[in-house]
């Protein structure tokens, strides 16, 4: 079971590393995360929760930031719950849409972004 536990994580590890999401579920959403992005980096993870690249690199992702001093606000959008919101996304930041993608904010830009295994907490 330990394997197990290491490849897709315990539950204890799950809500632990959860902590620090904010979930994106709409326009409002993205659009505080904007304001945010004046104050202190904003990093928006894009995550399909069927794909299993998408929930092997958001595990990874979440190691690196639970041993970092998080000095970010972490956002957390389901691709399949909202699609049109991703889509929004590449609108207002002229990034493509890829998934798993992460996008970083500073001052209402995307100032980097990252898809599939390039995603690491060494772009923010």
């Amino acid at each position: 079971m330990s394997f197990l536990n290491e490849l897709f994580g315990s539950s204890r590890n799950k809500e632990d590393n959860q902590k620090f999401w904010h979930r994106m579920e709409s326009v409002h959403d993205l659009e505080g995360a904007i304001e945010v992005s004046y104050r202190q980096k904003v990093v928006i993870f894009k995550h399909s929760t069927r794909c299993f690249i998408s929930k092997t690199v958001l595990h990874r992702f979440e190691n690196e930031v639970e041993n970092t001093d998080k000095g970010a606000a972490y956002y957390l959008l389901d691709l399949l719950a909202h699609r049109e919101l991703s889509n929004k996304m590449a609108e207002v930041f002229g990034v493509e849409h890829q998934s798993p993608q992460l996008i970083v904010v500073e001052n209402g830009k995307a100032v980097s972004n990252a898809s599939h295994e390039a995603i690491s907490i060494e772009i923010i």
